[in-house]
C-alpha cells in the first residue's frame, strides 16, 4: 500500500526572509488600516487570521483585539509567527492545517486574511466554511489581489486565482449567507513591470443564525 504523500510546504524556502520585504510589510499595514477603518474592533474580539503566515497582518491588529488565532498550512511560516509571539499585545494561538479540511469547533468574532484566498481553489466552499465558524454577527475581512494577468507571482505553483473579479466575489459571499457585503480598495502593490490593486472584502454573518437558507 502506498504511503500518503506529504503535502509540500510551499513557503519553506521563503519563511525566514518573509518579513524583510518592505513591500510586503507595507501591504499588510495598509490592509490592517483598511480593516480598522471599516470594522469596529474591540478588546473582546477573538480573530482568526486565515493564512496568517509570519503574522504581519496579526501584528498590526493585535493592539485592537483580545485574541488572535493564526491559521496556516505552512509549518515554517508558523514557526516564524511563534518566534514573534512575545511581541504581540494580545493573546495568540497557532493552528496548523488546511482550512478546508480542519474540523474547527471554535466560533470566532471575526475572520481576517491577507493575500491568502488566491491559494484556495474552491472559493464558494471556503466562504461557506467561514460562515459556519463565525459567531452570529461575526465578520469577514478578506484582502487579496484584484484581477490580474498571472504575472504577480514569479512562480504560480499553488496559485488557483490570478486575482479576483470583486463583483463576482461579493456575489459569492452573499450566496454563502453574508450580509452587508462590501468591497474596499486597500492599496496598490508596485512591481517593476506593473501595479497590482489590492481589495478588502467585508461581510457579516446574520445576528440570527437561523436566517441562512
Amino acid at each position: 500500500m502506498k504511503a500518503p504523500e506529504m503535502k509540500k510546504d510551499l513557503f519553506a524556502h521563503k519563511s525566514k526572509s518573509w518579513d524583510m520585504n518592505s513591500r510586503r510589510v507595507k501591504n499588510a499595514e495598509a490592509i490592517a488600516e483598511t480593516i480598522v477603518r471599516n470594522i469596529p474592533l474591540h478588546p473582546n474580539i477573538h480573530l482568526l487570521d486565515l493564512g496568517a503566515g509570519t503574522g504581519l497582518l496579526s501584528y498590526y491588529l493585535a493592539q485592537k483585539v483580545g485574541k488572535i488565532t493564526a491559521l496556516d498550512n505552512s509549518p515554517s511560516m508558523l514557526a516564524e509567527f511563534a518566534a514573534k509571539r512575545p511581541e504581540f499585545v494580545c493573546e495568540t494561538e497557532i493552528l496548523e492545517g488546511d482550512i478546508m479540511q480542519l474540523p474547527i469547533e471554535t466560533r470566532y468574532d471575526g475572520i481576517v486574511s491577507s493575500m491568502t484566498i488566491h491559494h484556495i481553489e474552491d472559493i464558494p466552499a471556503l466562504l461557506e466554511k467561514l460562515y459556519t465558524i463565525l459567531k452570529p454577527d461575526g465578520f469577514i475581512a478578506l484582502a487579496d489581489l484584484e484581477q490580474e494577468d498571472g504575472t504577480f507571482h514569479s512562480d504560480n505553483t499553488g496559485v488557483y486565482h490570478y486575482g479576483f473579479d470583486t463583483a463576482q466575489l461579493a456575489e459569492m459571499a452573499e450566496k454563502a449567507g453574508f450580509e452587508d457585503v462590501a468591497v474596499h480598495h486597500a492599496g496598490t502593490i508596485t512591481k517593476p513591470h506593473r501595479e497590482f490593486g489590492v481589495f478588502l472584502l467585508t461581510g457579516r454573518r446574520s445576528a440570527d443564525p437561523i436566517n441562512k437558507i
